[in-house]
């Protein structure tokens, strides 16, 4: 009896270690994300939360068409460098090889150049952008692309009635929102890049890591600062709608 005692309590001993080590890795995993990536997935989420609760916010019908999301915070969460023409924020897209599965882990992106400064006019601005059809999903995830060249892209429709079939939006690969000073709205990005933030990737998922990798290989898992923006976009729009 002295015996089996023994070996029930070691082997609960030793799970106890186990799971005490995990939750130490998981911790240690997220801790170790730079500061300025953690507070750009955070901000990326709470961008996305308040844009989504503005009363003419986007359409829900092409919420529920986009394959992806691409969220910009502005300079006042410390994420987004206006004069510089360069933002930064993150990609988040549905998972499955056809993009209907939940939202999944979101990498790293950047936008440069156009006019997006200018129209700004020097103050500090949200940018989202929605990634209405595979092509485009697949262009982002492959490269740096230009809007308005690369692929298609028009200033987003907003309010609930809003009839958002319109052939402009029904051809746009590409969507684009802007919010400063409490103003939501359409707003076009042409001749501005899009394109993945390997330096950022890197520092969050690992120096190999792609953006593509990160959204389309089961094996990324969301980091800790990121489950906000992915709460908010599998509860808003949880199923994809071709």
């Amino acid at each position: 009896m002295g015996y089996a005692r023994d070996r029930i309590l070691f082997t609960a001993a030793a799970l106890l270690a186990g799971a005490s080590l995990l939750l130490a890795n998981s911790s240690t995993t997220s801790s170790s994300i730079p500061k300025t990536e953690q507070d750009r997935l955070e901000n990326s989420g709470k961008v996305m939360q308040e844009v989504l609760n503005i009363p003419d916010d986007i359409p829900q019908d092409l919420m529920d068409k986009a394959r992806c999301v691409v969220v910009m915070p502005s300079v006042v969460k410390a994420s987004f460098v206006v004069g510089g023409s360069y933002g930064r924020g993150a990609m988040v897209c549905r998972t499955g090889k056809d993009f209907s599965g939940p939202w999944g882990a979101p990498a790293m992106y950047a936008l440069e150049g156009g006019s997006f400064g200018l129209q700004a006019g020097g103050e500090a601005t949200d940018f989202v952008f929605l990634v209405m059809n595979d092509r485009g999903a697949n262009s982002l995830l492959h490269s740096k692309v230009k809007l308005g060249a690369d692929v298609t892209a028009a200033a987003g429709p907003k309010g609930r009635s809003v009839a958002a079939d319109t052939d402009a939006f029904m051809r746009a690969e590409l969507l684009s929102y802007s919010r400063a000073r409490g103003i939501f709205a359409g707003v076009s990005l042409d001749g501005s890049t899009l394109r993945p933030d390997d330096g950022a990737n890197h520092k969050v998922y690992g120096d190999s890591a792609t953006a593509e990798q990160i959204m389309r290989e089961p094996n990324f898992d969301a980091p800790r600062p990121a489950h906000e923006l992915i709460a908010t976009l599998q509860s808003h729009s949880p199923h994809l709608n071709r």
